[in-house]
């Protein structure tokens, strides 16, 4: 292990004494979830308490099955009470990430995703990697900590769905850290995790987007108007993605006071991310990767460009935009 990796862990243990109260903080995924485990195993025994708490309401019914396979204990932040802690950690995520963060004073950040400019009295963000749970394996490395089978799945399971199978971004590091978890981890209990993917009243809104889909060359779109939850557009989206004719799914609902359009793509050509930080970010937040993005669009946003918000309105004011950018030719963005 590199005398870096060292250094670090050796420099986030000093932020810790056996008297110390820890929260950890994530948005939950399955990176965030596996690092947060290791994070707790990295500081077992050596602080008084350590409490995991998700910023999110979690439904996707892969990272329902995740917890409850793997027994994570999560406590939504609106249960917890910052004066009972004595040092705050966030993983997988910085500050500027979610709203539920800006109550809170980080001792610690460690993430992959490009810095805010958050300081904290120790961060290790290193965005070349594929995933959070990479560092946190270099960490149980380091420390000359063997995880568990369950820690080891967490840590297999959330390095595969931030690397997408290693179809996105990823380094030699995660590589190095799969294989060193390959070897610990449960590959059937892996395996369940990923197969459950939907819940029974999602079936519908399957339904609604099969009738309701516009076809535009090669490209499916549909608006569902409200959903329950955005995890609705991105199993969807992710599903067009699968029809053998298709470079471009774009799937939008309401939801929580936002318009949420998930964004997937081929990537050969077009950069995903790219195409909604130009067509959306001006509205709201907008980014991703080459071939998955999302953009979160503000109603009262949504109502000064469009004037309604009526479904075949706003229908046809993302096919507007996405084609606006898409049929500028096969160039990347």
């Amino acid at each position: 292990m590199s005398l870096s990796t060292t250094q670090n862990l050796q420099q986030m243990m000093k932020q810790f004494s056996g008297s110390d109260h820890v929260l950890i903080l994530i948005n939950a995924d399955p990176d965030a979830i596996a690092s947060a485990m290791a994070f707790q195993r990295v500081l077992w025994r050596r602080v008084t308490r350590i409490t995991i708490s998700n910023v999110n309401t979690i439904t996707r019914p892969d990272n329902m099955a995740m917890i409850r396979l793997l027994d994570v204990t999560l406590i939504h932040v609106t249960k917890i009470a910052p004066q009972d802690y004595t040092k705050v950690i966030i993983l997988d995520s910085q500050p500027s990430h979610h709203e539920s963060f800006r109550d809170f004073r980080f001792n610690v950040i460690i993430d992959h995703h490009e810095p805010d400019g958050t300081e904290a009295p120790f961060k290790d963000i290193r965005p070349e990697y594929g995933a959070t749970a990479s560092i946190m394996t270099e960490y149980l490395k380091t420390a000359k900590i063997k995880p568990s089978a369950k820690l080891a799945t967490a840590l297999f399971h959330g390095i595969k769905t931030d690397t997408n199978n290693f179809e996105r971004m990823a380094t030699n590091a995660d590589i190095r850290a799969f294989q060193f978890l390959f070897r610990h981890a449960n590959i059937h209990l892996a395996r369940r995790i990923e197969q459950v993917d939907l819940r029974m009243n999602f079936l519908d809104w399957f339904k609604l987007a099969i009738e309701q889909k516009i076809v535009d060359s090669d490209r499916i779109f549909v608006h569902l108007g409200s959903v329950e939850t955005p995890d609705i557009c991105v199993l969807i989206a992710d599903f067009f993605m699968r029809v053998n004719t298709v470079t471009w799914s774009i799937v939008s609902g309401f939801n929580n006071g936002r318009l949420v359009i998930i964004l997937r793509n081929d990537g050969l050509r077009k950069d995903a991310g790219s195409v909604a930080s130009k067509q959306f970010g001006n509205l709201g937040t907008a980014g991703g990767h080459k071939s998955m993005a999302r953009a979160e669009i503000p109603i009262e946003s949504l109502k000064t460009s469009l004037g309604n918000l009526e479904k075949k309105s706003v229908q046809e004011w993302i096919v507007n935009q996405i084609n606006a950018i898409a049929n500028q030719g096969p160039r990347d963005e």
